[in-house]
């Protein structure tokens, strides 16, 4: 008698909806696509251009070093560069550790040289 009542209750008397396979998907296909445009995007596209900027490195760029460093291009290799801090004082790091190109001194120097005979 008690095992009629217990198993009837263990019934359950409407079946419950599983339609929200999909549905249940969509909000994290929805998270994964912000976080694409927003995160993931943005940083291949800096890296690509970053990896651009150090391959069409050259003599004479102004850079400066991810440790902050400032200098020009006296040398470049293949895998490490020489870069000139002050005069005849000059430290060779790896490519990698260039954070950015400032610009081509060599226009600057004639610039300068000009003004120098003009006066």
């Amino acid at each position: 008698m008690f095992a009629d009542i217990a198993y009837a209750m263990g019934q359950s008397g409407a079946p419950q909806g599983q339609g929200g396979g999909f549905m249940g998907l969509a909000p994290l296909i929805i998270i994964f696509v912000i976080f694409y445009f927003l995160l993931i995007r943005p940083q291949q596209k800096k890296a690509k251009e970053q990896q651009q900027m150090i391959s069409g490195l050259k003599k004479d760029d102004l850079v400066i070093t991810n440790g902050g460093i400032h200098g020009r291009l006296t040398a470049v290799d293949d895998d490490t560069v020489t870069v000139e801090i002050a005069d005849k004082v000059r430290i060779k790091v790896s490519r990698q550790s260039i954070a950015v190109k400032k610009q081509t001194n060599a226009p600057a120097r004639a610039d300068k040289a000009d003004k120098k005979e003009k006066k």
